[in-house]
């Protein structure tokens, strides 16, 4: 009662059958006479709730035991230099003067910070290609590999899986799929995805990946905790003076408890893992946020061009639906606050880009949805 509908880009809605568990546990947790914020990250309670949180996301993911599921902190800004860290002198670490090659595709905003952060870390960023913010590359026999003669081998091709801000968002691989091989690699490199803005929001084929990660603060929990999922063979090889903090060798070698973890936000993860599987794991997850973005697209589309999303079809979000009203900015403003006067908060377009931008993340009920479609109907009318 009360609760309004939360289009924030993240942190996000979190699903009221766990917001409801986290305050009957806030107190007293199963009976233990303190809260999951008061107790030992060293003690039995929280070693089980780690241990759960990590066995429920392998069950959701179907993560092979090949691959290591990191708890980090620092949100998917720190995984930006930690990856280089982490992969790009696995040829002899101590050889700190070398400059690694990486190979990037830039769709958005947050793939080319993740480039800007490799070249701090002392890596020869090389865009293979870049989407205009409205698009995905398809064409890979168009990627600017360089001089095959001259250039060095990658060390990693990384991509982000869907950019928060521009809307766009992979299907799967996309193109990529046709020329990735075993163990998820591009010519020998392994593919790294940021996918914090859409993790576990549908299935995905863990090992088309040699890394995935994602600050929670999206989709599975609240902000404080960033899932590193690695495969174990790129462990065991970071750059000599790695931050401890950034280095995965030393995190998995802990079991993510090298310091006091994130508690209350893995706490919480491992809450709406639970939730996830009872709906039926990501498969129907994935069912649920077509219909949602599905409402909201048709919607854009049936306003005939009142309002518009810059996106191309093929790559829309299922997660942050930017929209616009052609030649009104005017109106878009007066938008925003109409619909936060009607309990729809959070939809202003990222500074950034402008326009509005709706985030229906998995806790986004479909009702939610629905009351924004009616709202931008009964806006277009009087508008």
């Amino acid at each position: 009662k009360g609760r309004r509908a939360n289009f924030s880009a993240g942190p996000a809605m979190v699903y009221e059958e766990v917001l409801h568990k986290c305050q009957l546990d806030l107190m007293n947790f199963e009976g233990k006479g303190l809260s999951v914020m008061e107790m030992s990250h060293r003690g039995a309670s929280f070693t089980k709730i780690i241990e759960e949180a990590e066995q429920d996301l392998r069950d959701l993911l179907r993560i092979p035991e090949t691959y290591e599921v990191l708890f980090m902190q620092g949100g998917a800004t720190a995984q930006f230099a930690a990856v280089p860290y982490n992969l790009g002198w696995r040829h002899d670490p101590s050889d700190v003067a070398y400059a690694p090659r990486a190979d990037f595709l830039t769709t958005g905003s947050w793939s080319k910070k993740a480039v800007a952060e490799a070249k701090k870390v002392g890596v020869e960023a090389n865009v293979l290609a870049t989407g205009d913010n409205k698009s995905i590359p398809s064409d890979v026999s168009a990627f600017d590999y360089g001089d095959a003669d001259t250039r060095a081998q990658s060390a990693y091709l990384h991509l982000c899986a869907n950019e928060t801000i521009q809307g766009v968002e992979f299907k799967g691989l996309g193109s990529l799929g046709s020329v990735v091989g075993k163990g998820g690699q591009l010519q020998g490199a392994p593919i790294v995805a940021d996918m914090s803005s859409n993790f576990c929001s549908k299935p995905v084929n863990v090992e088309d990946y040699g890394v995935i990660y994602a600050g929670a603060q999206k989709n599975v929990g609240p902000a404080g905790v960033t899932i590193v999922i690695v495969r174990k063979d790129l462990l065991g090889s970071p750059k000599a003076g790695t931050p401890t903090m950034l280095d995965w060798t030393v995190m998995s070698e802990n079991k993510s408890l090298y310091n006091t973890p994130p508690c209350f936000s893995i706490y919480v993860c491992g809450l709406v893992f639970k939730h996830l599987l009872s709906l039926g794991g990501l498969d129907k997850v994935e069912q649920i946020n077509k219909a949602k973005c599905g409402l909201l697209y048709d919607c854009i589309k049936q306003s005939q061009g009142y309002y518009d999303c810059p996106v191309d079809p093929k790559c829309r979000s299922a997660m942050n639906v930017p929209f616009t009203i052609p030649g009104h900015e005017d109106l878009e403003k007066v938008f925003v606050q109409e619909a936060e006067a009607a309990g729809l908060i959070n939809l202003k377009g990222h500074r950034s880009v402008g326009g509005m931008r709706a985030s229906i993340y998995n806790a986004m009920p479909m009702q939610g949805v629905e009351k924004l479609v009616a709202f931008m109907k009964d806006f277009q009318a009087k508008h």
